[in-house]
This record gives structure tokens, sequence and C-alpha cells, in this order.
């Protein structure tokens, strides 16, 4: 069972669109760390996180989500540490026009395992038709071949809707892992 305040992670690389995915469902404008990109990254995009994103979402039911966006440059690692304690789960967000997406998505449930391994995961695919580097079936694959079963949806990170899903699969998953189906 789930707290009256629980805590949930969005991580994945930059510019998947972790900051945007929390505005679009948040209650509250979010608190963003966010400062000028510099070297290469500028070429990505204008700004990115370098702390923390957060905010809240008050469910039909009363629970308030407290929603934590990780930085995405693996320089900041130490703060996915940090953010990580005491969540109930994660989301991950790929950016499916990165290079390889596939491989970003394994480095990130790779380096979160141990806290996946205690909570859950879904994963959500963002950027898709826009300059496509793999399908939904690609990371499915990539999964299975893990040895891993994990939700993966296409969303659109500026829809509360999809955004939405992501939150209620997640805490789908783990009402299932508690046995509160």
């Amino acid at each position: 069972m789930h707290s009256l305040s629980d805590k949930i992670i969005f991580t994945g690389p930059m510019g998947a669109g972790k900051t945007t995915a929390i505005a679009s469902i948040s209650d509250e404008p979010p608190v963003c760390t966010d400062v000028s990109c510099t070297g290469e990254e500028a070429s990505l995009k204008k700004t990115t996180t370098v702390a923390m994103d957060y905010s809240y979402l008050q469910l039909d039911d009363g629970k308030r989500i407290h929603l934590y966006g990780t930085p995405g440059q693996e320089r900041f690692n130490f703060m996915w540490d940090i953010l990580t304690q005491g969540g109930i789960g994660l989301v991950l967000l790929i950016n499916n026009d990165h290079q390889n997406p596939v491989q970003q998505m394994e480095l990130y449930l790779d380096y979160f395992s141990k806290f996946i391994k205690e909570t859950g995961v879904v994963v959500g695919i963002t950027r898709m038709g826009i300059a496509d580097q793999a399908d939904i079936e690609s990371y499915q694959t990539c999964l299975m071949q893990r040895g891993e079963i994990y939700p993966v949806f296409e969303i659109d990170g500026r829809c509360e809707s999809d955004v939405k899903t992501l939150i209620y699969a997640l805490l789908a998953v783990l009402d299932a892992q508690s046995g509160e189906v």
C-alpha cells in the first residue's frame, strides 16, 4: 500500500522530456534547476537540469504523488542516487530520436537496477515520429533478451494524459508486486 505522499522519480537522458513531463501533470509549476547548456549540449537544447525538478500531483483518491526529475547527464549521477532515496518507483523516459535509444534505455536500466528491483519501473518513449531510431518492438525485444518485462509506452511528454498513463501504470506495477491487485 502506498502512503499518502509517495515519491516517483523521472529519469532518462538529456532531452528525453523529464522536465516537460513533470510540468504537464503537476498541480503547481515545478521547481526547476535548469541552466544554460554549454559545449556540444548547447546544440541539442538551450537549458538542462543540473540538480532536479520537483512538483506534485494530487490523484483522484486523495493521494499526493511527489514527482522528482533527475538531471540527464551522467556527470550528475550523484544526484540520481540522492533522488531515488525514499522513492517508490521509476519512470524512465527515452528520447527516440537519439542515435541509439535502445542502448540508452539499457544504460539507465543498468544504473538503476538495484532501485528497480526494490520498486518498479515503466518506460516512456518520447519524440516518436521525429527521427525514429527504433520502434516499440525494438525496446520490448531488448527487454525480453535481458529477461525483464516492463511496461513500455509511446508518449508525448507535453500531453497530460500520456504522462498520467505512465504514473498509473507504475502504480499498477507496484500494486501487483505487493499483491494488492
